[in-house]
């Protein structure tokens, strides 16, 4: 009877722990990256009854349950953190402590401290890949990321600019159509060239490319300065036929001896997309510009920073343009069950946990990056209430059974009266 006694103890004591795994799965409903655990039953080794070498065996028991860490893919949520960042598929974050060590973690509710170090919500540095001297290089070692904020972008001057657009084919000769256009100097100042488009005949047409006196040395205040000139020719169907596309399909613009003592400007004009398509048409349209571009910027410094998809974190300049300045790592580990949660939403490896293979997202088996998105939990709210019904039903089993055992105890004892 004594041993019926420890049977029944043993199974209060595994439905209790199953119940306590019950709870902290309930507790973490809504921990971000959280992955639920269940609680695997085993029985204990069966007792012999009867005579030597017959099949009577009893138990004696179950053991404490086993717990198991079930890595299913939560829910990914928008959230409204630009740093936020969810992983759809297998795979981890890579984060460091301040001792160096390793630790994987689901949750990418990432921040930024007073340096630009990119850490996880408990303190640690992220890895990946950063910019070397401008370049980002993700073939090399993960690294802490840690982002450029106050670091001024230098200007770059205007190498190319280009203008899309119609030239009226019914203009009258000598008819004029100025298209203006921004350029960027080594200094970062910001200049305007004037395209001055002039018809000299049916399909042909003058151009004469100018800056304000006053922006070159030595020149006239409200008298243009001739940067450069040439002709246009197009043929029956309004089409670009001269200058032809190819090696000759620009023009070359020399914006020299600045005023401001930026460096010699030589400007390429395409004329001619990648593909070789003219930019200028000339049809019987009044003329217009429908677009310029130039690949020159200005000085900036870092407006917003934000994780895309992919896990590349973008950042935002103040003149508008937008630059990759680092990537986010991820990890995959053959047999995740064997990761010791260390709590804050972190893992470190197990005595027999498989080296981490660390790459680019969605590459190697890895899962994808969603930008400005978080997974929640993957704990099923109906289930969990199903087992701690299950769980209950099996303590409460147990315990009748201890209370049976005592009337049976009291029911011996009388037999002596």
């Amino acid at each position: 009877m004594a041993l019926t006694f420890s049977t029944a103890l043993s199974g209060l004591s595994a439905h209790s722990t199953a119940i306590d795994v019950v709870g902290n799965n309930l507790a973490n409903l809504n921990t971000v990256g959280f992955k639920g655990s269940t609680a695997s039953f085993q029985d204990l080794v069966s007792q012999s009854i009867g005579a030597a070498g017959s099949n009577n065996q009893v138990g004696l028991g179950v053991n404490r349950p086993g717990v198991f860490r079930g890595y299913t893919q939560g829910s990914i949520q928008l959230s409204n953190g630009p740093l936020d960042a969810a992983i759809q598929g297998d795979g981890f974050f890579v984060a460091r402590n301040s001792t160096n060590q390793l630790l994987l973690t689901r949750a990418g509710n990432f921040q930024v401290d007073a340096s630009g170090n990119l850490l996880t919500a408990n303190g640690d540095r992220v890895q990946g890949w950063g910019q070397t001297a401008g370049v980002l290089n993700t073939t090399g070692p993960v690294g802490n990321i840690t982002l450029p904020f106050g670091v001024l972008r230098m200007p770059v001057a205007t190498t190319k600019f280009s203008i899309s657009g119609n030239l009226n084919a019914a203009t009258a000769n000598t008819g004029k159509f100025a298209a203006p256009v921004e350029v960027i100097d080594s200094l970062g100042t910001s200049h305007v060239v004037t395209v001055t488009f002039t018809k000299t005949g049916n399909n042909a047409w003058d151009y004469k490319v100018t800056a304000p006196g006053e922006e070159v040395t030595g020149g006239t205040a409200g008298t243009p300065s001739e940067l450069a000139t040439g002709s246009l020719t197009f043929d029956s169907a309004g089409k670009l036929t001269s200058p032809a596309a190819g090696a000759s399909g620009s023009v070359t613009v020399n914006f020299r001896n600045l005023a401001n003592g930026a460096a010699d400007m030589e400007m390429k004009w395409d004329l001619y997309t990648a593909d070789r398509q003219p930019m200028l048409t000339q049809i019987s349209q009044a003329s217009a510009v429908s677009g310029t571009n130039q690949n020159g910027s200005q000085a900036a410094q870092i407006a917003k920073v934000g994780v895309a998809d992919g896990g590349q974190i973008v950042a935002t300049y103040s003149n508008g343009q937008q630059s990759v300045i680092a990537q986010l790592a991820l990890a995959s580990v053959v047999n995740p069950e064997s990761l010791v949660s260390i709590g804050d939403n972190e893992f470190q490896l197990g005595s027999n946990t498989s080296a981490p293979a660390i790459g680019l997202p969605d590459t190697g088996g890895r899962g994808k990056v969603m930008g400005e998105a978080l997974e929640a939990s993957n704990v099923d709210l109906a289930r969990e209430f199903t087992n701690l019904i299950i769980y209950q039903r099996g303590y409460q089993a147990n315990s009748r059974v201890i209370t049976t055992l005592d009337e049976l105890s009291q029911e011996t004892n009388n037999l002596k009266r």
